[in-house]
């Protein structure tokens, strides 16, 4: 059996986590009693006529302290049990929690009468720092909107599941800025622009009259082919010291032409060598 725990402070975007790990077949429970995570097995959920192979559960601050502070005992427990657990920590910095909890209007778990809502994201740090430490990946999400996150936590749990490197491939537009948590990020602002074409303005690089502008320009292919090649020669080697996924973000002046239609030139190029890619096109 997978266990995936799923931790973090409140606020960080367990919940978003958690529903991407359901659309992956998890069955997923939120807010477990840290006492029970001892009883998670195969065996016992058998017991129960609970079939499933892949288990999905988050865990934050209002578990009780001392069980928090048992978090990697527990863990160690279960791994030695034979069942295969990946801990994944939600954080972000306190600005963008106080920030989240004051745009939602919702109560966080730890704040009440006689605790403000700054002194309960500090306590939050605090209580849940067993748990970062016991993290097998830790994730910032201070800069990442929902779907950026969806796509790293089933990258990491994809990648870590099959044993093998997920890749996102992401275009966007650098007057924008630069998306957050990439590693590798291409400027292909240099090549023709649609955009200068009047009946090409309007429309984006998914659409065939662009693709089959874009393709008549020599540079394009280059480019398609030199950062293919660069990716190609690289990406084993990240693979090589455990990485699990990996983000490439391909950039162009407004992300709707030459950044759309490279990103799906390249990921068709990188299927070849790699069952899990992914393309996002965050301008579209």
């Amino acid at each position: 059996m997978r266990l995936i725990v799923v931790s973090g402070l409140a606020g960080a975007g367990k919940s978003v986590a958690l529903n991407m790990l359901e659309d992956l077949g998890y069955y997923c429970i939120d807010n477990l009693p840290l006492g029970l995570l001892g009883e998670v097995s195969a065996e016992t959920l058998n017991r129960q006529g609970l079939d499933f192979d892949r288990l999905a559960v988050g865990i934050d601050a209002r578990a009780r302290e001392a069980e928090i502070g048992r978090f990697s005992e527990r863990i160690a427990s279960l791994r030695a049990a034979g069942i295969d657990i990946r801990v994944i920590y939600l954080h972000a910095d306190q600005h963008t929690i106080l920030r989240r909890y004051s745009e939602t209007r919702r109560r966080h778990p730890l704040s009440g009468d006689n605790r403000t809502l700054v002194d309960a994201v500090s306590a939050d740090i605090d209580l849940t720092r067993p748990i970062a430490e016991s993290a097998d990946v830790s994730i910032d999400t201070s800069r990442l909107n929902i779907h950026q996150l969806r796509d790293i936590v089933r990258n990491e749990v994809e990648g870590a599941t099959h044993g093998k490197l997920s890749i996102l491939v992401q275009s966007f537009g650098f007057k924008y800025g630069l998306p957050p948590a990439v590693d590798f990020v291409f400027d292909v602002r240099c090549l023709p622009n649609p955009h200068w074409v009047p009946e090409l303005r309007e429309l984006t690089g998914l659409d065939e009259p662009v693709a089959a502008h874009l393709a008549a320009q020599p540079a394009i292919p280059a480019m398609r082919d030199d950062i293919s090649a660069f990716l190609k020669r690289w990406l084993p080697d990240f693979a090589i010291q455990d990485r699990t996924y990996i983000t490439v973000a391909i950039g162009c002046t407004g992300g709707k032409h030459r950044s759309v239609y490279l990103a799906e030139r390249i990921a068709e190029q990188l299927k070849a060598d790699h069952a899990h890619v992914l393309v996002r096109h965050n301008e579209l």
